[in-house]
């Protein structure tokens, strides 16, 4: 029998998957009696792209319509998202003294140090809460208006943060500067949701590990380009921080300015809404198949299938309450959650102070933060080339013990940096090191997981979930990391150490490889719970 790893289903689990239920309608093959499933399943040498295995099949092109959404979607969305993420640490003193003046001018209210430092770090920290109640409603908006339709609102709200940015210091509005914050943050929480599942949805399995890391990537960009949009020598001034803050907005413009362009997920308009020609269209769009194209027919009828099946989308509570979608759910919740907890946000929210406390002047530890920032950014652009070519599971493992080490390291390193005189050096590089590492798996992975380990009744939900916990986990070390600081001194990066490591013994033990796989097939493997074997004998030592 000529096996065809594209159109072999396999019926291993009680798991309910459309696909699987209805393979007689497609006339997928099954494995004979006696032959083993591991016959039939990729191996790691197997995972290059599927599509690519049928030679005869017309093949999908990277369209103009596919290229459009994906660089468009990331430089209108993700990128403005990480701006503000990074453009408030260094106007953070100015901003502080227009909060004060501001306050005493409109309502004679004269802050306390202690008032003061609330006041900032509610300004703060109201991004980060903005962004968990967007992560809450994204599952519902997504399903509801679409994945097209959400990168729609996010727009809106990115644009009306950007207008109050502007507005805030010539109209002398604290609150303005508030509005603008919790604006930015429901997109930021909207965009984690809905982007990396609108690109996978977009996508072909042969282009989804191109496709998968824009987002992350767009959010390290932004980053950088705050960094040099804040600085006092181009926007961070006091009287130009307000044109900082809201400078992203013309890249919000020109980006959504085209937005009928824009396609919609095939996937959400054939299974949700049942508009069959529209989602064919979309699909030949996106494709660049031809009319009657044998690739075309064979997509159309693969969601013919998933729409028939009885699995309806499903919320929040279904999923929490399916015990067969716990297992992914924990990965994905633990790799979000653990990328926040892994040190990252807090090495870049007190990048300076660490670099100063590892022996560099002022101006050279704001440079030091700056090249950080760079290496970062520059790592995130190996990601594409990365995922394109390796798999999932040795990325990951290799990412999350080399952040492990490197955390163990400079720990060690900061607290007897008064000892030796080259460990101050030896504490930078560890935080380098640390952050080129970071970018091959723990940094843009957990972003698109969801995407490729659940099916779409349940991708919403799982991937709303997954956001919530990126954006909680978020605020909990913005908000603990100075106190922890000062308690623990340089044992306070012990913590991120040991998440990593964590996250690695979870990768190893339970994270399916998703490379080249449909959902349909992944979703089996992981339906058992902790039960479940993910890896097949052959990729047992991998």
């Amino acid at each position: 029998m000529k096996y065809d790893p594209q159109y072999t289903i396999y019926q291993h689990t009680a798991h309910k998957s459309p696909i699987r239920n209805a393979t007689s309608k497609c006339e997928m093959e099954k494995p004979k009696d006696g032959e083993s499933l591991q016959k039939h399943s990729l191996t790691f040498s197997e995972a290059p792209l599927m599509a690519h295995e049928n030679s005869k099949q017309e093949r999908p092109q990277w369209s103009w319509s596919l290229n459009w959404a994906a660089i468009g979607s990331s430089l209108g969305a993700a990128v403005p998202v990480g701006y503000c993420t990074g453009v408030m640490n260094s106007p953070a003193e100015l901003m502080r003294s227009w909060c004060n003046e501001t306050l005493i001018a409109s309502y004679d209210l004269n802050l306390s140090d202690v008032g003061l430092e609330i006041l900032w770090s509610a300004i703060v920290s109201i991004f980060l809460v903005g962004g968990a109640i967007g992560s809450v409603v994204g599952a519902t908006m997504a399903n509801r208006f679409g994945r097209r339709g959400c990168f729609y609102i996010c727009g809106l709200l990115l644009t009306l943060g950007a207008i109050s940015f502007y507005a805030c210091r010539p109209l002398h509005s604290v609150e303005l500067l508030l509005l603008g914050r919790m604006m930015v943050g429901l997109a930021g929480g909207l965009l984690t949701s809905f982007m990396p599942m609108w690109h996978s949805e977009i996508s072909a399995l042969s282009q989804r590990s191109t496709l998968a890391p824009l987002c992350p990537m767009g959010l390290t960009l932004g980053v950088v380009i705050a960094q040099i949009c804040s600085l006092r020598s181009v926007l961070g001034g006091p009287e130009s921080w307000h044109f900082g803050l809201a400078f992203y907005g013309l890249l919000v413009v020109v980006c959504y300015a085209p937005f009928r362009w824009y396609p919609e997920s095939p996937k959400w308009l054939f299974i949700v809404l049942g508009r069959k020609e529209e989602a064919r269209r979309q699909l030949q769009l996106l494709r660049g198949y031809t009319a009657g194209s044998a690739a075309l027919k064979a997509e159309m009828e693969e969601m013919e299938l998933e729409a028939a099946s009885e699995v309806k989308t499903s919320g929040l509570v279904q999923v929490l309450r399916d015990p067969q979608l716990r297992l992914p759910l924990i990965l994905v919740c633990a790799f979000l959650g653990g990328q926040q907890l892994s040190g990252i946000n807090a090495i870049f929210y007190y990048s300076v102070s660490i670099f100063r406390k590892a022996g560099l002047s002022n101006q050279a530890s704001e440079w030091a933060n700056l090249g950080a920032g760079s290496l970062n950014l520059f790592a995130s652009m190996l990601g594409p080339v990365l995922l394109e070519r390796v798999n999932r599971r040795p990325l990951m493992l290799f990412s999350t013990f080399l952040c492990t080490v490197f955390l163990l390291l400079f720990a060690i390193m900061l607290y007897f940096i008064e000892s030796y005189s080259w460990f101050g050096i030896g504490c930078i590089g560890c935080i380098f090191l640390y952050i080129f590492f970071f970018q091959f798996g723990l940094g843009p992975m957990p972003f698109f997981i969801g995407a490729e380990l659940f099916e779409l009744a349940f991708r919403p939900a799982a991937m709303s979930l997954g956001s919530l916990t990126y954006w909680l986990c978020n605020f909990i070390i913005g908000m603990a990391f100075p106190t922890l600081q000062n308690l623990w001194g340089a044992f306070v990066f012990l913590p991120f150490s040991v998440t990593c490591l964590l996250i690695f013994c979870l990768t190893k033990r339970y994270l399916p490889e998703t490379r080249g796989r449909d959902p349909s097939e992944v979703a089996p493997l992981v339906a058992s719970g902790f039960k479940s074997k993910v890896m097949l004998p052959k990729q047992a030592a991998i």
